[in-house]
Parts: structure tokens; C-alpha cells; sequence
């Protein structure tokens, strides 16, 4: 196994901290998004205001996302049970200017190496993808 780092660029939330990490810090707020989550891939979703659990199509098993720390209005960590790999992943809020602030996600995961040049790639494109998306959130609706 080797432990991968992954780290999304820098992106600008249209909203200020005090709303985007509340929103951010509570799971349960996926429920406003899950029309959104395809059902053809997800199944059983359970959303907490700490944990998401779930069925995804290839697993196999319930996997947990799970909140394990939170640094208010700077950092929630996350940690993930049922996954094939370990694997912990944590976004980073920095207060910007008037009403904005800025998001980077960061991820790591033991990969075996045969797998990790496949799943490089894809990855990084995930948490990429995945900081893109939080910046699409009505947050001043959220809270």
C-alpha cells in the first residue's frame, strides 16, 4: 500500500464563512441535494447530522462517511468505514473578502500501488470536481 495525497485548487464560495461552514459542518443538509444523488447507484442513504451512510453499486457493502473533527469556520475531517482502502478527507475554509471565502479539499487513502496509476487520474478529478461543486451551493438559503 502507499499513501496518496490528493489536494483539490483553491476555490471562491460566493458566501461568507459563517454561512458556508455551518452548512458544510452539518450532513444533514445532503438532504437538500439528494434529487441529485442518482438512485441507480446509491442505495439505503441514511443521513445524519455527523454521518452518510450507504449502499453504492460496486461495493457491495454499506459504506459510513463520518464527521471526526470539526475547527469551526476553518476545517471539517472526515474518516470512512466499509471501504476497500483506508481513507480520510477534510475540507478547508479561509474567510476571503465582503461576502466570500475560499474551499480546498484535501484527501488521503492507502492505494495499492497496482491501482494507483489507474485511479490517480480520476481521483484528483474527483476532489476537483467535488470543490467546484460547493461553490454552487445557495448557502445564504441554507441557514
Amino acid at each position: 500500500m502507499s499513501e496518496s495525497k490528493y489536494t483539490s485548487a483553491v476555490r471562491q464560495i460566493p458566501a461568507p464563512i459563517e454561512r458556508v461552514y455551518p452548512a458544510l459542518s452539518n450532513l444533514q443538509n445532503l438532504e437538500r441535494v439528494r434529487e441529485h444523488i442518482p438512485a441507480d447507484r446509491v442505495r439505503e442513504l441514511e443521513i445524519t447530522p455527523d454521518s452518510v451512510r450507504m449502499k453504492v453499486d460496486g461495493l457491495g457493502q454499506k459504506i459510513s462517511i463520518l464527521i471526526e473533527d470539526r475547527i469551526e469556520n476553518d476545517t471539517i475531517k472526515f474518516g470512512a468505514e466499509g471501504l476497500p482502502m483506508p481513507m480520510n478527507f477534510w475540507i478547508q475554509l479561509k474567510p476571503g473578502e465582503g461576502d466570500s471565502c475560499f474551499v480546498r479539499l484535501t484527501l488521503k487513502a492507502d492505494i495499492p500501488m497496482m491501482f494507483k496509476m489507474m485511479l490517480d487520474k480520476k481521483i484528483q478529478k474527483g476532489i476537483d470536481d467535488a470543490a467546484e461543486m460547493l461553490t454552487q451551493f445557495p448557502y445564504s438559503q441554507w441557514n
